[in-house]
This record gives structure tokens, C-alpha cells and sequence, in this order.
């Protein structure tokens, strides 16, 4: 069953007021995310403070709408191509890297540039400003469930044609910089054909470790030079020990599950479990969470349903869906601190793995050989780009001519004109109301 689907036969958001404090809330972030003003071009970015990962990560939070895929089309347009926080290379590799790591990429992706700007704070200051507005608006869904009334979702599909045009620009963009050989030029479209006959975290992660291979023997690039500083024995020994944390905590949380018999524990084991032994994005962890709320007892499958739905019309990582069943779970802790526990739980592993991980990651870029592989994964993620630009993103989204101007329109203002996404973002949702309504 696909969002659409869902989106039509359920009930899910509560009163109009929460759309229009949303748009408030889009524009104000924007306006506190400008103060930081981007380098010169050519100009490398300096390290920033918490509160400038903080906000900057806000405002993609509040208008990062589509799915992971089109979540790094948002972060392209912001953190490469506005603040030039990354160069397109580095930011490629980070891609590449978190697609190799269990957990919701786009959320790692924002992870690993938080840190790469403002150290661990950062990091976790990246992550709470990109999550916060969805868990929030998911929890506060959770409470509304049983009360709501149907709110017209002429926006939501305008929202849906807007991530195809961001989408479609991050394809363009990176297939530019990536895809300059045959070889290389091959190996997205065999990608793009992989997608798309064979689904699922298996494939993927199988994908990537096979273009992995063909680069590293026939990707033979230039080396070139990596910015990133040699790590200080004190970060090497603190991601030692952020890895270890993570495998200790996947390991002891199911033995504490049966020893205390404690809801509590049940609900971190369960969640923490979905969120580092999933691969492949936010949508192929719903069949475990399936089975440790549903299958269990804890919710409705009518109640998980109209969460799913909801979570396709909000900005933000659609992990933050554990932040809704969280809240509405029938054993306690639910409501608020039910939808936190769920949360933290789910999003813990990515940052244990991304913060003992990239410590080491500078020194492996550079090398040889391992720049020759991420030349294959580089052009492989170009092809699972393409391919989840038509399915489901495009399938799910374009359904008429007129839905197609719009989409195009987007593009425009995007790619040509230069427009920040917030404004994308307000046109696609003003421009779908009004195919609704006239």
C-alpha cells in the first residue's frame, strides 16, 4: 500500500491551526538560519558554532519534505551549494559512507555534517534541530488520533510534487560532477536498472558493495587532495568507544528485556534494535516496527496505519514515525515520554556509529584505492537516486499534466532561478491546494 493509498482511506492530522503554524514556523526558521552568511565561492568554510548546526539543521527540518532520498537533495542545496560548508567531493563521500551503515542515511548525513562543523555537540545539535519538528508534530498526531477531522490534502500531494523537482535537481547536480566517464556513466545505469528489479535493504547494500569492487578495479582517479584533519589520538580513542558502546547496547538490551520483564526496557530494546539492523532507508524499517508494536499488542494496526500515513505528510526524517507509536502505545510510558524514549531509542545507534566511525574516515579517504571504490559507489548512489526519482517518488506524486506544470515550475525555481527550498516548498504546497480546489 503506497502513501496515496493511505492518505485517502484513514484520517490523520488534527485541526488546520497546526498547518498554519507550520508555515510560521518555515519562515521564521528561515529567517533565523540566514544570520550565518555563506563564504565566498572558492572560500573554504570554518568551523561553526552549536547554535548555527542547530538552527540551519531546523529549518531543513521544517521544510525538508519527500523521504530520505529527496532529504539529500535538501541537504545538497544547503550545506554544499549555499553555506559551502562541504565541497561536493566530501559531501559525496559522507553519502556514500552513511549508505554503507545501518539506520536512516539522510539522518546520518546530517549527523556526520554536524560533527564535521561543531564536533559531537554539533552533531547531536544537527540532529535535534532536523528531527525535533517531526517528532513533535508526530507525537502531537499520537494525541490527536481519536479526535481528528479530515484536513484537505491538496497541499500534501503539492508537497509530493515539490520532492520530485528537488529530487530530480540532486540527480542532475551530482550526475554532473560524478558521472565524466563511460565507466562510470555505466555503472549508474546499471544501478538505476538494479533498483528497480530487485528491492530491499539486501539489494541495496549488495549494490553498493558490488560498485565498490568495479571501482576499486577499474575506477583509477587522480589522488586527490582530502581536507579533512588528522584526527588527534583522543577522537581516535573516543570513536573506539563510541563503536563499542553501540555493539554492547545491541547485545545487552535484549538480555535486559527478558531478565526485568519491563516495558520500559522492551520499548528501547525494540526500537533501538529496528534503528542499527536496518538497511536501506526509512521505509523498509516499517515491517519490524510492525512486528514489535502491531505483532505485539502495543498498537492497532489501524492506529499504525493512519501514523504511516501521516508521517509522508511532514517534513523530517520519516524514522520519526517511532515518536508517534511511542505516544500512542497502550502500555505505559506513552504520550510525551513514550513518543522521547522511542525516539532517542531508534536514532541512538545512527549516532554511536557515525561518531566512532568518522574519526577514521578521513584517513581512509585518503587513500588510493579506497578513492577509487567510492567512485563506484559515488556514480551506484546517482543510480538509486534515479531510480527512487520514478519509484516511488515520481509514481506517487505525478498523476496529470497539471501535476507535471507544477513539478516543472519547481524545477525552475530551483535550479535556474536559484530559489531557497523554503520557497519551493510554499509554492508546491499553494500550488497543490489550488489543483484541489479549482
Amino acid at each position: 500500500m503506497d502513501a496515496g493509498s493511505i492518505l485517502g482511506t484513514h484520517v490523520y492530522t488534527g485541526p488546520t491551526w497546526v498547518v498554519h503554524v507550520w508555515i510560521v514556523a518555515i519562515i521564521e526558521g528561515q529567517a533565523l538560519a540566514d544570520v550565518e552568511i555563506a563564504p565566498e565561492p572558492g572560500q573554504a568554510a570554518t568551523s561553526g558554532s552549536i547554535s548555527e548546526t542547530f538552527l540551519v539543521a531546523l529549518r531543513l527540518g521544517l521544510t525538508s519534505f519527500g523521504g530520505p532520498i529527496a532529504h539529500l537533495g535538501y541537504f545538497r542545496a544547503e550545506y554544499v551549494t549555499r553555506r559551502r560548508w562541504l565541497s561536493e567531493q566530501e559531501y559525496a563521500d559522507l553519502v556514500a559512507f552513511c549508505q554503507f551503515l545501518p539506520g536512516p542515511a539522510s539522518s546520518q548525513v546530517g549527523m556526520a555534517v554536524g560533527i564535521k562543523r561543531a564536533g559531537l555537540a554539533g552533531g547531536l545539535a544537527a540532529w535535534l534541530g532536523f528531527t525535533l519538528p517531526s517528532a513533535v508534530a508526530m507525537i502531537v498526531f499520537g494525541y490527536s488520533v481519536k479526535h481528528s477531522a479530515n484536513l484537505d490534502a491538496g497541499w500534501i500531494h503539492g508537497l509530493l510534487l515539490v520532492a520530485v523537482a528537488v529530487v530530480a535537481q540532486a540527480v542532475w547536480g551530482m550526475a554532473r560532477q560524478f558521472c565524466t566517464s563511460r565507466l562510470t556513466q555505466t555503472v549508474a545505469v546499471l544501478a538505476t536498472i538494479w533498483a528497480l528489479t530487485w528491492t530491499g535493504g539486501l539489494a541495496e547494500i549488495s549494490l553498493l558493495a558490488a560498485a565498490a569492487i568495479v571501482g576499486w578495479r577499474l575506477v583509477l582517479p587522480a589522488l586527490r587532495p582530502v581536507t579533512d584533519t588528522e584526527p588527534s589520538r583522543d577522537h581516535r580513542r573516543r570513536g573506539a568507544g563510541m563503536l563499542l558502546a553501540f555493539f554492547i547496547l545491541l547485545a545487552a538490551l535484549p538480555i535486559l528485556r527478558v531478565v526485568t520483564q519491563a516495558h520500559t526496557v522492551a520499548l528501547i530494546s525494540s526500537f533501538y534494535q529496528a534503528g542499527a539492523l536496518i538497511f536501506g532507508g526509512g521505509h523498509v524499517i516499517l515491517p519490524l516496527l510492525r512486528t514489535s508494536t502491531v505483532d505485539a499488542g502495543w498498537v492497532s494496526p489501524d492506529t499504525f496505519l493512519a501514523g504511516y500515513g501521516a508521517a509522508q505528510a511532514i517534513p523530517g526524517p520519516l524514522s520519526t514515525f517511532a515518536a508517534y507509536l511511542g505516544a500512542v502505545e497502550q502500555p505505559p510510558p506513552n504520550g510525551w515520554l513514550g513518543g522521547l524514549i522511542a525516539t532517542v531509542a531508534i536514532f541512538l545507534p545512527s549516532f554511536l556509529l557515525i561518531a566512532g566511525v568518522l574519526p577514521f574516515w578521513g584517513l581512509l579517504r585518503r587513500r588510493r584505492d579506497v578513492q577509487a571504490a567510492l567512485g563506484g559507489v559515488n556514480a551506484a548512489v546517482i543510480g538509486l537516486l534515479l531510480a527512487a526519482l520514478y519509484d516511488p517518488i515520481w509514481t506517487s506524486a505525478v498523476k496529470s499534466r497539471a501535476d507535471f506544470a507544477v513539478v516543472a515550475a519547481a524545477f525552475g525555481l530551483l535550479a535556474f532561478w536559484k530559489r531557497p527550498p523554503w520557497i519551493v516548498v510554499l509554492f508546491g504546497a499553494a500550488s497543490g491546494y489550488a489543483l484541489q480546489r479549482f
